[in-house]
């Protein structure tokens, strides 16, 4: 009989040598077996993409068929190999594994007795992602509510009016976000972000990934005004004048603080300097800086629309496109209408007339503008460590020209650093921009975040719905956790941005309260109610060992709850902390650190049951056994880590166990019995164990 459970490849340099193969390389390729139990193991490779043809069956003209060879053994395994020379082409492969009469197959998606082709492994020589992005354990700030460390720069009141309404200036720092809240400022900024980094270094944080920084009416400034420069209001204000707007008063051409503040360029400079500053500072304690790129669209205050008249008039700015057809940004937009002076037929980003869309397949000036900012931020003398891409997929008005947007992007990108990172927000399948050519990674909503979410908590990761059938439900877990992560490429799942909570989601220690709702409707009081430590710590144990880059959005360490976008863009309650959160994120987090299997290891689902799943991190010499009982009663659970090629003989040991909302440290000792680690896991907690390596 075969072994079935004993099958295994992946991507890691266990089982790919090199795992990230550059054109023409030989690569080995590698497959385990359990020992002495197959008849033999043949690697098909497929050179070029699947074709069909008028009867349906498939073409494998470009198929090369190798037979593997068994090139060592251990106690419970064969391990099984074959080389192939590459060329300047993605190649995928799968395996066929024969044993008696039986034919099986192996690809990402697992062993099937008939081949699922799309789940096949992929190579695409060149591809590299950065290794120091592989497991790096990020930090996302909303700057705005970090760190005020610069009262000089803040907004003032009425300085502004933005949607229809004047600006605010919050002194209150413990203040929650009105549910209108798009014009409150808090104060925090690039200053207070430097005055933080030991923090931060402390914490264990290797990358800080900051919401937008640029120019912008906004406090989420995702509406760009100024691409060439950091907000004053986030960095420095050498030349101010007075002149705010009276009340009721919404036209900004009589904003002259404000005009000043954003358009003078020595403001501008002094904030820039800033940013270098802050990124050398970074640098100096081992963290890299990936800022926020929104490419697809700009805002209604940008200089080269100017609907709001802010740089009408100042010397240095050109009119904009809003109020002149012959601006020399006329073909930055797409107008509907042939309608000049303050011409509002623009196209707007769903609707949206304060997110103008940018047209890039009809200005090849923009097109071009685009590419040197993608360089500027990322060479010298900023030296930022990569982007974050917003709405990624939604730039351009055709699928073609996005993918060629992307494609450009990214050689401009890694010409001017080959070290700088490149990640996504997407929804939904992102396989065709993960081909090698586009994106490094994602922001993994359908790989981490929202299986994770569902299990743990039986919510919608807005808090919009509730899902009784999802909760605990290991079946589903497995199968969706299966299904989106075989559609990355090896090299893109060990970068994916792993996040539990973010700026546009609710806090995932609110959704553990299991309770749907916002804050303009329930209030914010009640997104900190009824939350349960104990899930969250076991959600972020699973964080912190899952194949990726584990991100935390600023203050989930330290226990801050809300409901979605506005009240999960709370301040981060200084002095306030949930220690008991923050020191065990410390330990979490060294634990993660301390091992490179849990950057680029191995990866393998173990077992499960209701309420539990286990899975397994390793390599040749580590270990890892992660896991997580989110029962509100004990279990006890057999779990078959030889899988992961643990035996009897050897002793394991735990390294960190949370139990309802406390954790320990203290070393427990477990030995396995012919393959089986027994476990009792007490209600809503979770367990590392690994390996004891001499």
């Amino acid at each position: 009989m075969l072994n079935e459970n004993a099958l295994f490849s992946d991507g890691t340099k266990g089982y790919r040598m090199p795992c990230e193969p550059s054109v023409y390389d030989i690569v080995t390729i590698r497959f385990r077996t359990a020992r002495d139990n197959a008849d033999g193991v043949r690697l098909v490779v497929e050179i070029k993409p699947e074709k069909k043809d008028v009867s349906g069956e498939r073409d494998i003209s470009g198929e090369i068929s190798l037979m593997m060879e068994v090139v060592s053994q251990d106690e419970l395994f064969d391990y099984y190999e074959a080389k192939v020379q590459l060329e300047d082409k993605k190649v995928s492969y799968y395996f066929e594994i024969v044993c008696g009469d039986k034919l099986m197959f192996y690809n990402r998606w697992g062993v099937s007795e008939e081949l699922p082709g799309e789940f096949n492994f992929a190579i695409t020589p060149g591809f590299k992602t950065p290794d120091w992005a592989k497991g790096a354990v990020y930090y996302q700030i909303f700057v705005d509510r970090f760190f005020n460390g610069d009262e000089t720069n803040d907004v003032v009141d009425d300085e502004y009016s933005y949607i229809k309404g004047s600006v605010e200036r919050i002194t209150d720092w413990n203040k929650y976000p009105a549910s209108m809240g798009v014009r409150e400022f808090y104060g925090g900024d690039l200053a207070g972000v430097i005055k933080k980094l030991d923090y931060l270094k402390e914490l264990g944080i290797e990358a800080v990934y900051l919401n937008p920084i640029f120019v912008s009416p906004s406090n989420h400034k995702y509406d760009t005004q100024d691409y060439d420069y950091v907000d004053p209001h986030y960095g420095m204000i050498l030349k101010d004048e007075e002149g705010v707007l009276a009340e009721g008063e919404l036209d900004n051409r009589k904003a002259l603080k404000y005009r000043k503040r954003v358009t003078n360029k020595k403001n501008l400079r002094g904030s820039n300097r800033l940013l270098i500053k802050l990124v050398e500072e970074a640098h100096k304690r081992g963290i890299k800086v990936v800022l926020d790129g929104v490419f697809n669209h700009c805002g209604s205050f940008n200089k080269w629309l100017d609907k709001e008249g802010i740089y009408e008039g100042i010397t240095g700015y050109q009119k904009g496109a809003y109020l002149e057809e012959d601006s020399p940004y006329r073909s930055f937009f797409r107008f509907k209408e042939e309608n000049w002076p303050y011409n509002q037929s623009y196209d707007g980003w769903w609707g949206h007339d304060t997110l103008p869309k940018l047209n890039y397949e009809g200005s090849p000036k923009l097109y071009e503008y685009m590419m040197k900012i993608a360089r500027k931020w990322v060479s010298p003398p900023f030296n930022c460590d990569g982007w974050r891409l917003d709405v990624a997929a939604d730039l351009g008005y055709s699928a073609e020209f996005n993918h060629q947007f992307w494609k450009e992007f990214r050689k401009a990108v890694k010409e001017a650093n080959p070290e700088a990172v490149i990640f996504a927000e997407h929804y939904g399948s992102a396989k065709d921009w993960l081909m090698g050519e586009e994106w490094d990674t994602v922001m993994n909503y359908d790989a981490f975040m929202e299986p994770l979410t569902w299990f743990f908590t039986g919510m919608e990761k807005h808090s919009d719905d509730y899902k009784e059938e999802l909760l605990n439900n290991e079946d589903i877990f497995f199968h969706t956790m299966r299904l989106h992560m075989s559609e990355f490429q090896t090299t893109s799942l060990m970068t994916a941005i792993n996040e539990l909570s973010n700026h546009d989601h609710s806090r995932f220690l609110t959704r553990t309260n299991k309770r749907i709702g916002r804050t303009a409707g329930l209030g914010p009081e009640a997104a900190d109610e009824g939350v349960n430590k104990g899930i969250f710590m076991a959600a972020v144990t699973v964080q912190m060992t899952w194949i990726g880059a584990p991100t935390i959005y600023y203050g989930d360490e330290a226990g801050v709850c809300g409901w979605t976008d506005p009240d999960n863009r709370r301040t981060y309650p200084w002095g306030r902390e949930d220690k008991e959160l923050l020191e065990f994120h410390k330990e979490i987090i060294r634990i993660h650190k301390s091992y490179k299997v849990l950057r680029t290891g191995s990866f393998l689902f173990i077992n499960g049951s209701h309420g539990f799943i286990s899975f397994g991190r390793f390599d040749l010499a580590d270990k890892f056994v992660i896991a997580v009982n989110n029962n509100d009663y004990e279990i006890t659970a057999d779990l078959e880590v030889w899988k992961i090629g643990i035996r009897d003989e050897e002793t394991l040991s735990s390294l960190i166990q949370t139990e309802n909302g406390e954790y320990r440290l203290n070393a427990v000792i477990y030995h396995t019995e012919k393959g089986i680690l027994s476990l009792t896991m007490p209600p809503v907690s979770s367990l590392v164990i690994k390996n004891v390596v001499n």
